[in-house]
């Protein structure tokens, strides 16, 4: 991992944990439980990637840290939402998450689905106040976006799409939609929401969409290699899940070392994408280059 990203890693994280921190402080009354829910699913841990791409892409059209910070805190709020629903029994029913027990598990699942509840909303509420930003026609166009790749046609569609195939059979084609439904839609999001707050017109996002779709499938497959062959202490959460479910993924219909391949070729064409961006892009790159080679 280069300096670069390393300290922006360091970077990221604190800020995150900082304002949920401030924005989650339990109240003096029956809620308590479902704060303390939400502090424990958000506070420390994770990659933090989806804020930090966020902040990356915001570089490139040298857009306020602030709201930058602001558009990365209210994606993170979706993905730890969809982390927390994802362990329920009825999902994937998971024990473990970022080295700590899931949320159902350290409380009780009607908090763990309360708790994800407010993190829907609290997303929409950050992206939609005006400190957000001042022009309310870029925090409309932040809400729409963020919308769309949460729901049906983004990341709650690839869960369905997920667990039904967990009980058909799914070749290479429809694994990889699900994926960029699952997973890629949120990193598509987090991408484009630099390029929303710079004020980019649509038709001039079409190598930034390129980057994100490429790094949002190396980022899957890397993950079905770390689920294949990680350690499960230094990840935090189960291995080996997918093979003992028997869930076709790109590992399972590749193989080890095609996927390995595959996923550095991604993040290759994903840093390709940026060649028209100088050093601004520098962090964009970085991320690419280090997806596919991390450990959690």
């Amino acid at each position: 991992m280069s300096d670069l990203l390393s300290l922006e890693l360091k970077r990221i994280a604190h800020e995150i944990d900082s304002r949920f921190d401030a924005l989650l402080v339990p109240p003096d009354d029956s809620r308590r439980q479902l704060y303390e829910a939400m502090r424990h699913a958000a506070i420390g841990g994770g990659k933090r990637l989806r804020p930090l791409l966020v902040s990356g892409a915001a570089r490139l059209f040298a857009v306020d840290s602030e709201c930058a910070l602001r558009a990365g805190l209210a994606v993170e709020c979706i993905h730890v939402y969809s982390l927390i629903h994802d362990d329920l029994p009825a999902m994937d029913d998971d024990d473990m998450r970022r080295g700590k027990p899931t949320v159902h598990k350290a409380f009780d699942e009607a908090t763990a689905i309360l708790a994800g509840d407010g993190f829907q909303a609290l997303a929409f509420q950050m992206l939609a106040d005006e400190e957000n930003h001042h022009d309310p026609f870029v925090r409309a166009e932040l809400v729409l976006a963020l919308a769309a790749a949460s729901g049906v046609a983004g990341m709650v569609g690839g869960q369905a799409m997920d667990m039904a195939a967990a009980v058909t059979a799914q070749d290479l084609p429809n694994v990889t939609r699900l994926q960029q439904l699952k997973t890629g839609a949120l990193i598509g999001f987090s991408v484009e929401a630099g390029a929303i707050l710079g004020r980019l017109p649509v038709e001039g996002r079409t190598r930034l969409r390129a980057y994100a779709h490429d790094l949002g499938l190396a980022f899957q497959i890397a993950d079905d290699l770390l689920d294949a062959e990680g350690d499960a202490a230094t990840m935090g959460k189960a291995a080996r899940k997918d093979e003992a479910a028997g869930k076709a993924t790109f590992v399972s219909l590749l193989g080890l070392d095609r996927a390995r391949a595959q996923a550095q070729s991604l993040s290759d064409q994903a840093i390709g994408h940026l060649a028209n961006f100088g050093r601004e892009a520098d962090l964009l790159r970085e991320i690419a280059a280090y997806t596919v080679k991390r450990d959690r």
